[in-house]
């Protein structure tokens, strides 16, 4: 099974808020495939940036998650039209990265976990999604 860890369940981990325990368990999994995208990097360090993380102490955060993965997903022109697609078919606006992470999972055939309400906008025949 693969799974796409949005920016959200690595932030609920990192914090040790609710779902930590879920994500964490995915981490012990050797049957699962766990990936991001790349723009998750970015928008991970800037919220704990927001948060009163050095840069220093964000870089050594995201190497320590980076060995947790299967895979960082760079976005191509593939990713970048799917995640167009998805906008245009979902119920109502979905922000860019997120369009970008739920286009990830759908080209990885992975189930997209998360904390965002902005998922649930796009229809359940297009993405697979598992909330925290």
């Amino acid at each position: 099974m693969k799974v796409v860890l949005d920016t959200s369940a690595l932030l609920a981990h990192h914090r040790d808020e609710e779902g930590a325990d879920g994500v964490q368990s995915l981490f012990e999994d050797a049957n699962l495939e766990l990936f991001i995208a790349s723009v998750t990097l970015t928008e991970f360090g800037r919220r704990m940036l927001e948060l009163g993380a050095s840069p220093e102490e964000i870089q050594r955060i995201l190497a320590d998650y980076k060995h947790l993965l299967n895979g960082v997903v760079s976005i191509d022109e593939e990713i970048a039209m799917k995640a167009l697609s998805l906008a245009q078919q979902a119920a109502k606006r979905i922000p860019l990265v997120d369009s970008l992470i739920a286009a990830v999972a759908c080209l990885k055939k992975a189930t997209l976990l998360h904390r965002d309400q902005h998922f649930e906008a796009i229809p359940k025949s297009l993405l697979k999604t598992k909330i925290l």
